[in-house]
Formats: C-alpha cells, sequence, structure tokens
C-alpha cells in the first residue's frame, strides 16, 4: 500500500470485463476521461462518465454493435519503485452518441453499476416472501439471481413478521432495499462493484478508517464547507396520554442557555406535540414525564453536511472518517461518508460529502 500522503506517479487503466467471471478481459487505451460518482442517496449507488476517442475503431471492435459491456477504471501508482492497481469501480457502460471534427471521432458514454440490471426489471405480480422466512438469505437469492456481479453473502437470521409483497412500481433493486431494510440492512459495493449486504449504523458506533487534518502532509485540500438546517426543531414538547379513562400529560422545554435551539436563544417556542402514545399496559405520570424528557433528547439532534476534496485514498461511502481541521473549527469530528465523485486524472481528486449529527439538548 503506498502512502498517499507522500509524491507518486498516477495513471488509469481501463478494463472490459468478463461478466461470467467478474475478471478483466481486454484493456481499453482509448478512454479519454473518466469522472466516477458513488451517491448513497442514488437508486444504483452511483454511476460514471466516460469520455473516448474511437479513431482505429478499438472501442467498437471489443465490444461490438450493442456497445453494452462492462468496464472496470482502475488507478495505477508508482512510488518508491514500486507500483501498485487499485479498483475504483466496475460500469455497465452504454453508449449513446459520437461526434466527429473531420479528425477526432468522440463518444460520450453514460455508465452504470451492476446495481441497474435489478433496477430494470420488476418482480412478477404479487411476488412475495411469506412470514417467518429468512430475510437475508432471501434477499442473497434475489441479487444473485437477478444480476451478474459476484455478491457476498451475508449472515443474519433475521425473519419476516409478516408476508412481504412486491407493489406493482417495485423494481428487483426497490424489492430488496425494502426487503433488507427489515432486517436493519442496505445495499453496498466495494471498489471491484461486488455487491454488499452492510448493518446500518450510526456514526457513533463506527470506527475512522482515516483521518483528513490540516497538517504539512494532508492529502485534504483547503476548501471545506458546512451546512446544517436548525429549521422545525423543536425546543418544547408536549405528550398527552388519554386513554383507558385514564389522562396524564407532561410538557418539556429546552431553556438550555448554552444550546443553540432554546427558547431563550430562539427567542420564541418550536412546539413538537404527540397524542395518544401507544404504552404497553398503563403508564404512569413519571413514565409520561420521562418520555417527552426522551423525544425532546432526541428531537434535538442536527445533521450537519461536509463538504470537503482530498487526493485519492481507499475510503469508501458508507466508511467513517474523522475530520480534523483546526483552522476551520472542525475539531476531531467523526463523520459518515455519504457521496465522493472521483476525477480519474493524475492527482485523482476526490470531492466528497460527509455526515455528522451533534446534539444540541439532553
Amino acid at each position: 500500500m503506498p502512502d498517499w500522503t507522500k509524491p507518486m506517479s498516477q495513471t488509469f487503466e481501463y478494463y472490459v470485463v468478463d461478466p461470467g467471471t467478474w475478471k478483466d478481459k481486454t484493456r481499453l487505451t482509448t478512454i479519454k476521461t473518466c469522472t466516477i460518482e458513488r451517491d448513497s442517496s442514488a437508486d444504483t449507488l452511483g454511476s460514471a462518465s466516460i469520455e473516448l476517442t474511437d479513431n482505429n475503431n478499438e472501442f467498437s471492435n471489443i465490444v461490438g454493435r450493442n456497445r453494452e459491456c462492462y468496464v472496470r477504471v482502475y488507478l495505477v501508482t508508482g512510488q518508491n519503485g514500486i507500483s501498485e492497481k487499485f479498483p475504483l469501480g466496475t460500469f455497465l457502460i452504454q453508449s449513446t452518441s459520437t461526434s466527429f471534427d473531420g479528425m477526432v471521432k468522440t463518444t460520450p458514454i453514460e455508465a452504470y453499476t451492476p446495481l441497474l440490471e435489478m433496477k430494470d426489471v420488476p418482480p412478477p405480480i404479487g411476488y412475495s416472501i411469506l412470514k417467518g422466512a429468512n430475510i437475508m438469505t432471501n434477499a442473497y437469492r434475489i441479487v444473485r439471481e437477478q444480476t451478474r456481479a459476484p455478491v457476498v453473502e451475508p449472515t443474519c437470521s433475521e425473519t419476516l413478521y409478516s408476508d412481504f409483497v412486491a407493489e406493482e412500481s417495485d423494481t428487483w433493486l426497490s424489492y430488496t432495499k425494502d426487503l433488507v431494510a427489515n432486517a436493519k440492512y442496505e445495499l453496498g459495493l466495494d471498489e471491484l462493484s461486488r455487491i454488499l449486504f452492510l448493518p446500518v449504523q450510526d456514526t457513533a458506533s463506527l470506527q475512522p478508517v482515516t483521518t483528513f487534518d490540516d497538517d504539512n502532509s494532508s492529502i485534504l485540500y483547503p476548501e471545506i464547507s458546512t451546512s446544517h438546517d436548525l429549521y422545525g426543531i423543536p425546543n418544547v414538547v408536549e405528550v398527552v396520554y388519554s386513554k383507558h379513562n385514564e389522562n396524564f400529560s407532561a410538557r418539556v422545554v429546552n431553556d438550555d442557555p448554552n444550546s443553540p435551539i432554546s427558547v431563550q436563544n430562539r427567542g420564541r417556542e418550536i412546539v413538537y406535540r404527540e397524542t395518544n402514545t401507544d404504552f404497553a399496559g398503563t403508564p404512569t405520570n413519571l413514565q409520561i414525564q420521562k418520555y417527552a424528557e426522551g423525544l425532546l433528547k432526541s428531537k434535538s439532534s442536527v445533521e450537519f453536511t461536509v463538504s470537503y476534496s482530498h487526493g485519492y485514498c481507499p475510503v469508501r461511502v458508507g466508511d467513517c472518517v474523522r475530520l480534523n481541521y483546526e483552522r476551520a473549527g472542525i475539531v476531531n469530528v467523526k463523520a459518515k461518508v455519504i457521496s465522493q465523485s472521483i476525477s480519474c486524472t493524475p492527482g485523482c481528486k476526490v470531492t466528497e460529502k460527509a455526515v455528522y449529527t451533534e446534539r444540541f439538548w439532553g
């Protein structure tokens, strides 16, 4: 593994991939530019934009008339006489148009992760997995059947509490995402674009895979920005319980002078009210009060989004990173990466977004 903070040479290689073996088959030398997007909010978790010049018809001859195939992108580094190759993703490419300026034929290509194969096909109408079935075993089977990419088998004993029926609007992708959510899992991809099943975890429980700081050897670019939205965050919670001839109520106020969302600092109340909350049995007035306090505590958390750039290092979407950029006022913050844009040019700049949560009461 190279030292990503030290000088190195960087080039990029592209290979057509055999979908049957998921191994490199033929190298492509005509790709001119490539930008890779990794995004946890995208249906297929990412995409790529590729542009190639095909004056010698290399691409056409290798790919064939349908112009659809899987292509893998590698970053090749050279440091201290050692050359190493790092996969950045494997994408299904689909050529849409070609332009020719009299000298050079240029083809822009949209490329997609292997999850596109699941997005393109709906389940049979009325498809269902029955109550009591193992959630992740069935999810693994579906993904294996509906994609050609390798799938990493999960180990989880969670079962369905009721029949899980596909909606008419479902695709195999949306159905599987909803299915694994019942076991608190989500879909993911590794650097080879193998399909993963990842347990859903909050940032506090994750361990950072790397630290981005502002010392002299840092690969972090100087520009960084943060954003957050305090709109709608309550500073008062009211809970009203009225069942079985019992009537209880509780009101909890954030009056902490150190909290930026407190009644004093905002100069007004923002009230969240909950009525007829379900409890096991009949609650006491103290239980209602404790419940209201817990509710205000949970609703007083604000999510911050940090946008920054860095030189390439092996960080995935979903990883936890530590941000320690003291000059920007960001000190020892653990954040979860939610998106990356990777520019496949020397320097391999990664433009990244990560989120972290800060609690303002309780």
